[in-house]
C-alpha cells in the first residue's frame, strides 16, 4: 500500500496525463475564428473549445479569469443542441465587443442579444470543422501553447501547472 502523502502528490501532479494534438501546433490555430479574452496582462495564452451551455466550460472560464495574466481564445464549439448553436451565433454576431457578450454570459447568465440577419458565422462552421478534426467530442476542451491537448475539464491547479511550465 502506498503512503497517503504520495498518492496525494500523484493525482496532484498534471505530468503524463495528456498527450499532444496531431499535425496542429498552438500558434497554426485560427485565432481569427475565436473569441479573445484577455485576463490582466495577458501573457499567458490558452485557446478553449466551449460551448454556451456547458457547465463545466463556465467552470474553467471562471478559473482562467481567476488565475489572470492569461489570455483566453474561447473557440465557440456548440454541441449540447440547437439552444447552443442559437446562444453561438448570438454571441458571434451579437455586437462589436464578443468578449464583453462572452464574460457577460459566463459570469451573469446574460442572453446575448438576438442576432441579426446578415451576420457571417462562417468561423462558427470552421470551428466545427477544426473540433471534429482535431477528435474534439465534448467540451471543455483546451488546448496549451505547446500543444498539450485536455479534453474536459480539470482542476484550476493542473491549469496553473501546465500554464506555468512553459506550455502557455
Amino acid at each position: 500500500m502506498l503512503p497517503s502523502a504520495f498518492a496525494q502528490r500523484r493525482s496532484d501532479s498534471v505530468e503524463g496525463r495528456f498527450g499532444k494534438l496531431d499535425g496542429m501546433r498552438f500558434d497554426q490555430l485560427p485565432f481569427q475564428d475565436a473569441i479573445k479574452v484577455v485576463h490582466g496582462d495577458g501573457k499567458r495564452q490558452i485557446a478553449v473549445f466551449s460551448d454556451p451551455n456547458c457547465g463545466h466550460c463556465k467552470r474553467v472560464d471562471k478559473d482562467l479569469k481567476a488565475l489572470g495574466n492569461v489570455t483566453v481564445h474561447v473557440f465557440l464549439y456548440p454541441v449540447l443542441g440547437e439552444d447552443s448553436s442559437a446562444k453561438a451565433r448570438n454571441l458571434w454576431c451579437g455586437g462589436r465587443d464578443r468578449a464583453a457578450a462572452w464574460e457577460a454570459w459566463i459570469e451573469k447568465g446574460a442572453e446575448p442579444a438576438s442576432s441579426a440577419g446578415g451576420c457571417d458565422t462562417s468561423a462558427l462552421q470552421r470551428n466545427a470543422a477544426l473540433g471534429r478534426r482535431l477528435g474534439i467530442r465534448g467540451t471543455p476542451a483546451l488546448v496549451f501553447g505547446d500543444g498539450t491537448f485536455v479534453p474536459g475539464a480539470i482542476p484550476v491547479r493542473w491549469i496553473e501547472q501546465l500554464l506555468a511550465t512553459g506550455r502557455s
